[in-house]
């Protein structure tokens, strides 16, 4: 197959294309590699794929893989990504590429409707334009928003979101269910659940506490502690994503599916998980629940285990270990 993988500097999009250099696949990857975390991250993942001497707009022969090429690009751009279209025959397009963060999205909004609204737009009229059959994108658990219905499942009712962010992932379902119905083309969105692993977002839970024990500093917990989360090894998410990949489309029809562990962990059970695999300990500060964020996030995948044989594997204390491994190696801390 001929994919794109947009957002392929991310944490999920540069795992996902690791899994596919080694498949017969030919893959694409499309970033803007912006500066709402780490750039050098970003540069980091795209050399580990031999992705070196990024120019805007030029296409990169990865030195590694001979069926992975690069282009630096925003998905919002719609010449550019009509002209990629344009040049390529996509079998499938992996859309990963949105701004990200819960918290960030309450004070820069126009940065989730840039990304998020109009560049999904643009894959959608893409696929639509030029005979894509398939499109599988990120959506996110945050769209449950603060219910208290446990396990989540996909048909509660999620019209109630409590930050910009999700209103957006919310909207790309509702976008993706009428361009399914309109132009006979299959979509699948995935819920992903507090995803973590090596080469993470320093922006996510998982790194800010890594970062605060390997540098004694202080932890905040928010809601005095009083939160769950499905943490979700990277791993696991990549293997139900490449299932999908690899089972023919049955429809032309819309589908949403929740992609997790789950099994909810308490926050501080978390913590201390990862404070033994450092050997450290560190102080916290107990503080009130943020703006914008929920109590607990719990998965029921039993859809996604149906249709695609989704089987998450990996306990926390397993994950937890090859992520502090990987830190220790990158930080050299």
């Amino acid at each position: 197959m001929n994919i794109l993988i947009t957002g392929s500097a991310g944490f999920i999009g540069y795992h996902l294309v690791k899994r596919l250099v080694n498949s017969p696949h030919q893959i694409l990857g499309i970033d803007n590699i912006n500066a709402y975390y780490d750039i050098n991250l970003k540069y980091a993942r795209l050399a580990d794929c031999g992705i070196q001497n990024v120019i805007s707009g030029k296409w990169i022969q990865s030195k590694k893989y001979n069926n992975y090429e690069f282009i630096q690009g925003d998905i919002a751009d719609k010449e550019q990504i009509d002209t990629i279209f344009g040049k390529q025959n996509f079998d499938l397009v992996i859309n990963l590429a949105a701004q990200a963060g819960v918290r960030y999205s309450i004070s820069n909004p126009y940065e989730y409707a840039h990304s998020n609204l109009m560049g999904f737009l643009n894959l959608l009229e893409a696929c639509r334009n030029f005979s894509c059959k398939r499109l599988i994108y990120a959506s996110s658990s945050s769209v449950y928003g603060n219910t208290r219905q446990v396990p989540f499942q996909e048909s509660q009712q999620v019209d109630h979101p409590i930050s910009f962010y999700a209103a957006t992932k919310k909207s790309n379902e509702l976008m993706a269910h009428a361009y399914s119905h309109l132009f006979h083309f299959q979509t699948i969105g995935l819920r992903f659940f507090t995803v973590y692993g090596p080469w993470g977002r320093p922006d996510m839970a998982p790194m800010l506490f890594a970062d605060a024990i390997a540098r004694h500093k202080t932890i905040k917990v928010f809601n005095y502690g009083n939160l769950y989360r499905d943490f979700t090894y990277i791993n696991d998410i990549i293997e139900g994503i490449v299932n999908i990949i690899h089972q023919e489309p049955a429809d032309d029809q819309a589908h949403i599916y929740n992609i997790g562990r789950g099994k909810p962990i308490k926050l501080l059970d978390f913590i201390d998980t990862l404070e033994k695999a450092f050997g450290a300990v560190t102080p916290k500060e107990y503080v009130e629940m943020q703006q914008g964020d929920v109590s607990i996030t719990y998965a029921d995948t039993t859809l996604l285990e149906k249709d695609y044989n989704y089987c998450p594997c990996t306990d926390l204390e397993e994950g937890i270990h090859k992520f502090t491994k990987w830190y220790r190696s990158y930080y050299h801390s």
